[in-house]
C-alpha cells in the first residue's frame, strides 16, 4: 500500500489539476453552440475516458457576421485525458519509496499483475473481476510488498481522481458522482473525497445560473434589459465564485455582443450610435483587447468614410464645382474631425484659380524658357485614391505586392503621354553633353534571335533598338539606366522652369490602373483588341520564333518595341503604360509594402542603389504585365526592355 506521503502528494496534485481544467472546460458545457464539437458526442470505438476533449472556440459572433467575425477571443484549448494528467503527475512529483520486495514474484503473481497492467492500459479501472483495481488488490493479498501492485493501484486512484475532476470541469455532475462512488472503496482514497465533494457542491450551486446566462446571451439579451440580462447573471455568479472562469468568459461574450452593435452602427454610417456602444462596452471590460481592436477598427472606418467624402470633394474641385466641394469637405470633417488632408484640401480651395487652366485628361507641353523647343506632351492625371498592390488570391500574385493598401493621390500631377523616345533623349544628350551610362560604363543588353533571349552586348547604347541596330526616332529609348532617366528629368526642369521628375511607384500604378481594379487595366485576361504591345501567341520573331508564355490568341504585330502611341490609350489618356517597355520610377526598391507611404510620394532611402521598374514590356510574360507587378533592379542597369517617362508637378 502507498505511504501517507504518497497519498498526500497525489491528493494535492489532483486538486491542482482539477482547478486547472475547471476554468475552461465548464465553458464547453454551457456554450456548446460556440464550439466545434458536440458536448455529448463521442467518436465510435474510442475509449470513454481516454479520448481528449476538443475545446476549440468557434469565434464567429452572431448578428453582423461580416464585420464582427474578426473579433477573436484566443486560440483553441485542449482538455487532456485523465491518463495523461495522471502520467504528468508522476513526472513532476518524486515517487515516495515503495516497500522493499523481499522475495521475487511467482509466475502466477506475475501473470496476475500482467492482467492488471493490461486492464489499466485499456482504461478498465474499476468494476468487475477483470478491472485493474480488483486485480491489483488481489495481487496485494498474495504479496503485500509487491511494488508493481502498489504502484498500479496508486495509478488507478490517480486516474479516477483526474476523471472526476474532468467530469466536474465539463459540468457532468452525474458522471462525477458515479466515478466518486467507485473511488471511495479504494485504499488511501479517503483524503481525496472531501475536496471532490466540495467541487461538486460548487458546480451544483452555479450551474443553473450559468445555464440561465447562456440562454439569455443566445436570446440576444446580452446587457439589456438591466437587471435581467446575461451580464447581470454572470456578475451574480462572480459574486458567489469570484474566480469562476466561465462567468468571466461569459462577460467577454457579452462585451463582444455590444461591440457587434457598434460595428453594425458603423455599417449604417451611424457613428454616434457606434460611440454609444463603445462606451457601454468599455463599462463592461475597460482594458480588454477586443475593445481596443474594435475601437481601432471603428476609428479606421471613420477615417475611411471621411476620406471617401474628401475624395469626392476633391473630384468636385477638379470639376470646378467649388460649392459642392466645400460641402463635401465639411461633412468629411464632421465624420472624422482629425481626418488627414483637410488642411491640404482647404489650401487647394484657396488656390483653385491656379489650376483653372487645367482639367483632368488635358494634354499640354511646356515650352523651353531659354531656347526653342518644348518638353514632351504631358497628360493631367486626376486626383483620387486606389488600392495599391494585389490581393493574395490574384493569379500571379507575388509577396512583394503585399500588403495591399490604400493610397491617396491628393496632389495633382501630369504624366508623360508616352515613354521618352530616342529622339527626345538625343536632344538632351546633344544639349548637355551628358554621357549616358551605356557609353560611360560600356554596353547594355540586346535581343539575340539565335537564342530567343536577351544577352549583354558591350557595344549596345541608348541609340540602338532592342536588337542592337540603329533605332528609329519614335521608338522608346532603351538601355538607359535609372541615373540616365533622372538626369533627363532634371534637365527638363532647368529648361522649362517647372518641376519635372521620375514618376513615383504609387503614381505609376494609379495612372496605369486608371480607375480599374482588375489584373490588367483592360480586364482580367487576354484583351479583346490591340491595346498594348504584349507577348501574344500570334506574334512571330524575324526567324519565326514564338513566345513560350504569352496571351493566348493575341497578336499585335510587333516582336520588339513599337513606336510610341501605336496602340490604345488607357482611361486616363496615357499610352503604353502596360506594355512596349517597362519603365524606371523614382522609388528605391523595398521587398514589400510594409510601412509603405499611403501618399503619392516616392518611397526613397538616401543612397539606395536599387530602384523600382514598373509596367510590362514587349517581352514580359502575362503575369508580369499585371497592374500590380513590380521588380527591383540596380540603378545602373541597361536593358533592351526598360525605358522611362517623366512626371510634372502642377
Amino acid at each position: 500500500m502507498p505511504s501517507t506521503e504518497t497519498v498526500r502528494r497525489q491528493r494535492a496534485i489532483g486538486g491542482a489539476a482539477g482547478v486547472a481544467v475547471l476554468a475552461f472546460a465548464l465553458f464547453y458545457h454551457f456554450f456548446p453552440e460556440l464550439m466545434h464539437v458536440q458536448p455529448h458526442a463521442q467518436t465510435p470505438g474510442a475509449p470513454l475516458r481516454a479520448a481528449a476533449t476538443n475545446m476549440g472556440f468557434d469565434q464567429r459572433p452572431q448578428g453582423n457576421a461580416q464585420m464582427a467575425s474578426e473579433v477573436d477571443a484566443g486560440p483553441p484549448l485542449m482538455l487532456a485525458p485523465a491518463a495523461v494528467i495522471a502520467a504528468r503527475r508522476k513526472e513532476k512529483t518524486p515517487e515516495a519509496p515503495l516497500p522493499d520486495q523481499k522475495t521475487p514474484d511467482s509466475p502466477e503473481l506475475t501473470a496476475l499483475l500482467d492482467r492488471a497492467d493490461k486492464a489499466l492500459a485499456a482504461d478498465r479501472l474499476v468494476g468487475g473481476k477483470e478491472s485493474a483495481a480488483t486485480l491489483y488488490m488481489e495481487a496485494l493479498k498474495e504479496k503485500a510488498d509487491s511494488k508493481r501492485a502498489t504502484s498500479g493501484l496508486a495509478d488507478v486512484r490517480a486516474r479516477l481522481v483526474a476523471e472526476i475532476e474532468q467530469d466536474i470541469a465539463l459540468g457532468d455532475a452525474d458522471a462525477a458522482k458515479d466515478a466518486l462512488a467507485t473511488l471511495k472503496p479504494l485504499p488511501s482514497s479517503a483524503d481525496d473525497v472531501p475536496a471532490l465533494q466540495q467541487k461538486l457542491a460548487l458546480l451544483e450551486r452555479v450551474r443553473p445560473l450559468l445555464g440561465k446566462a447562456a440562454a439569455l446571451l443566445q436570446q440576444g439579451h446580452a446587457d439589456q434589459p438591466q437587471g435581467s440580462s446575461a451580464l447581470d447573471v454572470y456578475r451574480e455568479v462572480l459574486s458567489l465564485d469570484a474566480e469562476n472562469a466561465v462567468a468571466e468568459l461569459g462577460i467577454t461574450q457579452v462585451q463582444r455582443a455590444v461591440l457587434d452593435r457598434a460595428l453594425a452602427a458603423v455599417a449604417q454610417n451611424d457613428f454616434a450610435a457606434a460611440d454609444t456602444a463603445l462606451a457601454e462596452a468599455a463599462a463592461i471590460q475597460p482594458d480588454s483587447q477586443a475593445l481596443q481592436d474594435t475601437r481601432g477598427r471603428i476609428e479606421g472606418m471613420r477615417r475611411q468614410s471621411g476620406a471617401a467624402m474628401l475624395t469626392q470633394a476633391r473630384s468636385a474641385l477638379d470639376a470646378g464645382n467649388l460649392e459642392l466641394a466645400r460641402n463635401l469637405a465639411t461633412k468629411a470633417q464632421q465624420v472624422s474631425p482629425d481626418l488627414g488632408g483637410i488642411d491640404d484640401f482647404n489650401e487647394r480651395m484657396t488656390n483653385a484659380q491656379l489650376y483653372a487652366s487645367y482639367k483632368p485628361g488635358q494634354v499640354f507641353a511646356d515650352r523651353f524658357v531659354d531656347s526653342t523647343g518644348q518638353a514632351p506632351p504631358m497628360v493631367v492625371v486626376p486626383t483620387g485614391a486606389f488600392q495599391m498592390g494585389s490581393p493574395d488570391g490574384e493569379r500571379g500574385h507575388d509577396a512583394n505586392e503585399s500588403p495591399q493598401h490604400a493610397v491617396q493621390i491628393s496632389k495633382g500631377f501630369a504624366l508623360g503621354q508616352s515613354a521618352i523616345t530616342i529622339a527626345q533623349f538625343r536632344d538632351f544628350v546633344r544639349a548637355t553633353g551628358y554621357v549616358p551610362q551605356s557609353q560611360s560604363l560600356g554596353g547594355g543588353s540586346i535581343y539575340d534571335e539565335s537564342s530567343g533571349g536577351l544577352r549583354d552586348d558591350d557595344s549596345a547604347t541608348w541609340q540602338d533598338d532592342y536588337s542592337g541596330r540603329t533605332g528609329q526616332d519614335r521608338l522608346p529609348v532603351v538601355n538607359v539606366s535609372w541615373n540616365d532617366a533622372n538626369a533627363y528629368a532634371n534637365w527638363l526642369s532647368t529648361r522649362t522652369g517647372k518641376k519635372y521628375r521620375l514618376v513615383s511607384e504609387a503614381e505609376f500604378e494609379y495612372a496605369l490602373r486608371a480607375g480599374t481594379t482588375t489584373r490588367f487595366w483592360w480586364g482580367d485576361g487576354t484583351p479583346a483588341s490591340r491595346v498594348e504591345n504584349l507577348t501574344g501567341s500570334g506574334d512571330r520573331s524575324p526567324s519565326g520564333r514564338r513566345w513560350s508564355n504569352a496571351f493566348a490568341g493575341y497578336r499585335d504585330g510587333f516582336w520588339g518595341p513599337a513606336p510610341v502611341m501605336s496602340f490604345s490609350a488607357n482611361p486616363f489618356g496615357l499610352y503604353d503604360m502596360g506594355g512596349n517597355v517597362s519603365e524606371w520610377v523614382g522609388d528605391c526598391w523595398h521587398d514589400n509594402y510594409i510601412r509603405a507611404p499611403r501618399t503619392s510620394e516616392a518611397w526613397v532611402n538616401p543612397g539606395c542603389g536599387r530602384r523600382v521598374v514598373r509596367g510590362g514590356s514587349w517581352g514580359s510574360a502575362p503575369d508580369m504585365v499585371r497592374s500590380a507587378y513590380r521588380q527591383g533592379a540596380d540603378a545602373t542597369l541597361r536593358s533592351a526592355r526598360v525605358g522611362f517617362r517623366v512626371a510634372r508637378e502642377l
